[in-house]
C-alpha cells in the first residue's frame, strides 16, 4: 500500500477549516465574515484540489460556508480524505 499522504496538504487543509470555522466560533463576525470566505474558500478548493474532485469540493464548500450554522463541516479536511483514500485511481 503506497499512498501519497501528502501531510502538507492536510495540514493546510485543516488550517482553513478552522479559518473557516471562526465565524462560527467568534461573536459577531459571523455572517459577515462568511460573506467573504465563501467564494474564497470555493477558488482555494479549486486550486488545491483540480479536476472535478476540486469543482464539486469547491461548490460544497461555497455552500458550506454561506449556509448558516453549517461552518463546523470540516470542507476541505473531507476532501483531502476523499482525494487520499476514497477516490478511485484509474
Amino acid at each position: 500500500m503506497n499512498k501519497n499522504l501528502n501531510l502538507s496538504k492536510l495540514i493546510f487543509s485543516i488550517l482553513l477549516d478552522i479559518l473557516g470555522m471562526t465565524s462560527f466560533v467568534i461573536p459577531g463576525i459571523g455572517e459577515f465574515s462568511d460573506v467573504i470566505w465563501a467564494p474564497l474558500s470555493y477558488w482555494l478548493m479549486t486550486r488545491m484540489y483540480p479536476g472535478k474532485i476540486g469543482q464539486v469540493s469547491g461548490i460544497i464548500s461555497f455552500v458550506e460556508e454561506a449556509a448558516p450554522g453549517l461552518d463546523f463541516i470540516p470542507t476541505f479536511t473531507l476532501t483531502w480524505l476523499y482525494e487520499t483514500f476514497a477516490q478511485k485511481k484509474f
